[in-house]
């Protein structure tokens, strides 16, 4: 087929050989890529890679040892192992085999090899990460909860932190959010915060935030027409398997959502290659691996191909193999009793050939060697045939430092991811609000403290005063008192008035008793009516 992809050459002692090619149309049913360490699956899903990428189809891919950036350099026939790219080539009919490079972008979600991958809560969703986290039904609930009241509110849930403070909220008003959307407990809540602790701990504040991943930059093409390698740095992102695992169901899920429905184009939209994917179903919970296989099911139409590179066929879930139509097997150990079963499992996958002893020949490939079934023009699958992969055109090995930097300088997506956006969120919303609600709480007590010492302050002053009025009343009274008394020279005047009073009335009261009664003056003043008469008249002069 002149428009498919060639992978390699089957059957090559059989008349010359059978061409194994990817039909196009057909590269959207997904795939996998598997075997033992060593047999070559990495250069097969470079050859891969490179063939959609000159026809023009974007490629995703997650470079887990670090040995596929060299995709975006070409290959150099002094590089190690160059002699025998060259024999392969011309032991299975290539004759313009040539070295080149291919448009690439390099991405990195801790922003140290690449562009920053980022998307926020929000987007994520809490359907999603319930999942991922492993919520039940009633923290899944809460979760859901947590949301609404926050899109409700005009509340911003950005990054992790923004999430964190809207889970401290609802806990802190329980029972008030338990009225209005239904049951709250802090309990629940506390659960979901150790799981997006657990989360945050692996990495989780790099992937939340802003600016958010555009995802139609990975479904970018160079001016010549090439589809672009989007590079994911995942040696570091390994070490945090929830973290992988969260990211690629979310870009998956983005996928879905945003493109639109195409059925089956002459040419995918976009191919995912998920090197190493045993780790993202290692440990996953149910509800995970059911999403992951719901994706997977249905993004076909939207014109994605979904390709897992794995060294163990059984690796992958069977509702998710089931899903996997062309296949590149390379060689299996048969060491313990999981890799005979699993020998056992790749012989079953593929189209019976009646040529071919699969469970022995599985066994006994050698390095770029495959057995390989892909789907026919019809969609059936091709039966299985033993196949020399065909070389790359690019570096077998990592770019150095200074060549990701200028591949960085010269990125379509350049200065668009690197430097993150902290914009007013729910947390700096939340924050403010407990702020200023302390703040009215601290003010309303130092009211109630002003007011407590005024009220005690008049008080004493009223104390103050009352005393002050009993003093001064008392004074009055004693004044008044002073003020009724007679001064000195008025007694004196008293005195002497009377004095004269009492000499002026007994000389009256002598004359009147010679004249009334007669006789000598000092019988007539010592007798009884001189006495009356003097007794009268002073009374009158007091």
């Amino acid at each position: 087929m002149s428009d498919g992809i060639f992978i390699g050459l089957g059957a090559p002692g059989k008349d010359g050989g059978i061409p194994q090619t990817l039909d196009l149309r057909r590269a959207n049913r997904h795939g996998l890529i598997a075997g033992a360490t060593g047999t070559g699956k990495t250069v097969t899903l470079q050859g891969i890679v490179e063939s959609f990428s000159a026809r023009g189809v974007p490629v995703f891919l997650a470079d887990v040892k670090g040995d596929l950036s060299g995709i975006s350099m070409a290959g150099s026939p002094t590089a190690k192992n160059a002699d025998k790219l060259v024999a392969r080539a011309k032991e299975i009919g290539i004759d313009n085999y040539s070295y080149a490079d291919n448009p690439a972008i390099f991405w990195d979600l801790y922003g140290e090899q690449g562009h920053p991958i980022r998307t926020t809560v929000s987007e994520m969703g809490p359907l999603l990460l319930a999942r991922l986290m492993g919520l039940n039904e009633t923290q899944e609930g809460v979760l859901s909860i947590a949301f609404k009241y926050a899109d409700e509110e005009g509340l911003l849930l950005l990054d992790l932190g923004d999430l964190q403070s809207m889970l401290a909220y609802c806990a802190e008003n329980a029972d008030e959010l338990s009225t209005r959307y239904g049951n709250v407990t802090k309990a629940s809540v506390g659960a979901i915060q150790r799981q997006l602790l657990q989360l945050e701990s692996q990495g989780g504040a790099h992937f939340f935030g802003e600016p958010a991943l555009d995802i139609h930059d990975f479904l970018k093409a160079d001016d010549r027409g090439r589809g672009y390698v989007n590079v994911l740095a995942a040696d570091k992102l390994m070490q945090s398997p929830k973290l992988y695992a969260t990211f690629l169901l979310w870009l998956l899920s983005e996928l879905f959502e945003t493109l639109p429905e195409v059925g089956d184009p002459e040419k995918p939209v976009l191919v995912f290659f998920f090197d190493e994917a045993h780790l993202l179903f290692e440990d996953a919970p149910g509800a995970l691996t059911d999403k992951i296989e719901q994706v997977v099911r249905l993004i076909r139409s939207k014109g994605v191909g979904v390709y897992f590179v794995t060294q163990n066929p059984i690796d992958i879930p069977e509702d998710v193999a089931g899903q996997l139509g062309n296949r590149v097997q390379h060689a299996l150990r048969a060491f313990t009793p999981r890799d005979q079963k699993a020998i056992k499992a790749a012989a079953e996958t593929f189209r019976v050939n009646p040529d071919l002893d699969v469970e022995t020949a599985v066994t006994e490939l050698k390095i770029g060697e495959a057995l390989v079934s892909l789907l026919q023009e019809d969609g059936s699958p091709g039966i299985v045939q033993r196949t020399l992969i065909a070389p790359p055109r690019s570096r077998l090995g990592p770019v150095d430092a200074k060549e990701r930097a200028i591949i960085q300088c010269i990125s379509p997506c350049a200065g668009k991811y690197d430097e993150a956006i902290d914009r007013e969120s729910a947390e700096e919303i939340l924050a403010a609000r407990g702020q200023a609600a302390a703040a009215a709480v601290q003010a309303a007590k130092a009211k109630e403290a002003s007011d407590k010492a005024a009220a005690t302050q008049a008080k004493l002053e009223a104390k103050q005063r009352e005393a002050e009025l009993r003093e001064q009343a008392k004074r009055d009274a004693v004044a008044a008192r002073e003020a009724e008394k007679p001064s000195s020279l008025d007694r004196a005047v008293q005195s002497a008035t009377r004095s004269a009073a009492s000499s002026v009335g007994r000389q009256v009261a002598n004359e009147l008793g010679r004249a009334v009664f007669g006789g000598s003056s000092r019988r007539s003043s010592g007798g009884l009516a001189g006495q009356l008469v003097r007794g009268i008249l002073g009374s009158l002069f007091k």
